[in-house]
């Protein structure tokens, strides 16, 4: 037999946590007659250790009165299957954030090496799940949300690609589409896949670049075709462009935009 202090050192408990089971019947110790002093045996003991069970899988105590006092197998299980449910769509939601951060942490390596340089890099498999007007479509993100792995209900612009299309006068298209990232084109999938093995890749900042007065476009038609004429690569007349990552600096705002521009090989 153990004292409440005794069990309260050995299980890690407080003693006030003990005494709380003790008034809400999860644990019953037997009291000594002759100094009033409850003492536990192996089974209070076990009903401690499987209350602390319960309680760390957020299960109230009003159930785990219930489970002590009339559930049966069939009805544990039950409870404890919609805990694990729980449990693993928490796990897959942290599992998506520690992406996300890490898509982040990517971006942001990748505008030290890149932002007004460039190389030559193979784009990321992408998987066409349907198109927008504009990145400022509002009323349109419903559709993002149903078509990409989100965090809880935010929308993230990175599943977003802006395709501006051009040739030696110029711009010549400009549309937005929600997009998957895939990793083989070889598994059977709804939707048209993006694939280019061969672009010019780049960071370019660009400020409130939505507002039509600034828009990039332009400006990203003219660079690649100067990279191109200057180092002997020809563009296939396509620019795929994402919103890496927004800042702000002393109030100024600040967006970095990827590019990938197919060339020919």
């Amino acid at each position: 037999m153990y004292t409440i202090g005794q069990v309260a050192k050995f299980l890690g408990v407080s003693r006030d946590t003990l005494k709380f089971y003790e008034e809400k019947d999860l644990v019953k110790p037997k009291q000594d007659d002759e100094n009033g002093y409850r003492k536990y045996n192996d089974y209070d003991i076990y009903d401690v250790i499987t209350t602390n069970f319960y309680r760390h899988l957020d299960i109230e105590v009003k159930k785990i009165q219930e489970i002590r006092q009339s559930k049966s197998i069939i009805e544990i299980e039950e409870l404890l299957g919609e805990k694990k449910r729980r449990i693993e769509e928490e796990i897959a939601y942290k599992q998506l954030l520690l992406k996300r951060l890490e898509e982040v942490e990517e971006g942001c390596k990748n505008i030290r090496a890149y932002l007004g340089k460039y190389t030559i890099k193979e784009m990321p498999l992408l998987l066409i799940k349907g198109e927008i007007s504009d990145f400022v479509a509002y009323d349109e993100y419903e559709m993002i949300k149903k078509n990409t792995d989100q965090l809880k209900e935010t929308v993230t612009l990175t599943d977003i690609r802006r395709i501006i299309s051009f040739d030696e006068k110029g711009v010549t298209g400009d549309k937005c589409v929600v997009v998957n990232a895939i990793e083989t084109a070889e598994v059977p999938v709804q939707g048209k896949i993006l694939s280019h093995p061969k672009c010019i890749y780049t960071i370019v900042e660009n400020g409130r670049w939505l507002n039509g007065e600034n828009d990039v476009a332009e400006h990203v038609e003219a660079y690649l075709r100067k990279v191109g004429m200057e180092n002997g690569y020809e563009p296939v007349g396509v620019v795929y462009v994402n919103i890496l990552l927004t800042t702000y600096e002393e109030g100024v705002e600040r967006i970095f935009l990827e590019i990938y521009a197919p060339i020919k090989n």
